[in-house]
């Protein structure tokens, strides 16, 4: 059996979910709604991808991000290196401290229906992720490499380049589908 390459199993980009930088966040979400009714995938998308000024892929906003897009005090838990992940728990910090937090930074001190409300008009460039260097893959790429991205980076997406260019997106997700379908 031929070893599959990454363009065989990626999502190309007319098939997802693309926000400019500039739309709001309630922009992003409506269209990533959408994308969700419309899709014929096993799996919903979970994402926007965002593109610039220059139509260039440049970053994404995930569930995560929306979420923490709400309560905008989390900033001030983000590692120096700017990556966007809280992660305190990493650190060996237990459940009663990382409670703690809420009361002693005030999160999460108005409502839900506040905050949504608020933070449907932040810009997508504010609240995107930017994706590090080992977050792309090439589009003739074996799927090994991909899979080994994905397990040593823990990622839950990869974006696909062609001669530098963003024309799709690799999910964990459906490399667990064909792996689930070439053991069954």
């Amino acid at each position: 059996m031929k070893a599959k390459n990454v363009k065989e199993v990626m999502i190309p980009l007319s098939d997802y979910a693309i926000v400019s930088e500039e739309e709001t966040l309630a922009n992003a979400i409506k269209k990533l709604k959408q994308a969700q009714k419309d899709t014929k995938l096993r799996h919903k998308h979970r994402a926007v991808l965002v593109y610039d000024k220059g139509n260039n892929i440049t970053g994404k906003v995930s569930i995560f991000d929306v979420l923490k897009a709400l309560e905008p005090k989390y900033r001030q838990f983000e590692h120096s290196d700017n990556d966007g992940s809280i992660g305190l728990s990493r650190f060996g910090f237990n459940n009663e401290f990382l409670n703690s937090l809420l009361d002693n930074f005030n999160l999460w001190d108005e409502t839900l229906e506040e905050l949504v409300k608020k933070a449907s008009q932040l810009k997508v460039k504010d609240i995107m992720y930017t994706p590090g260097k080992g977050e792309y893959v090439d589009e003739e790429s074996q799927l090994s490499e991909a899979v080994h991205q994905f397990i040593l980076g823990g990622h839950q997406s990869l974006l696909v380049l062609k001669k530098n260019k963003v024309i799709g997106i690799l999910r964990l997700a459906d490399i667990f589908d064909l792996v689930c379908d070439i053991l069954e």
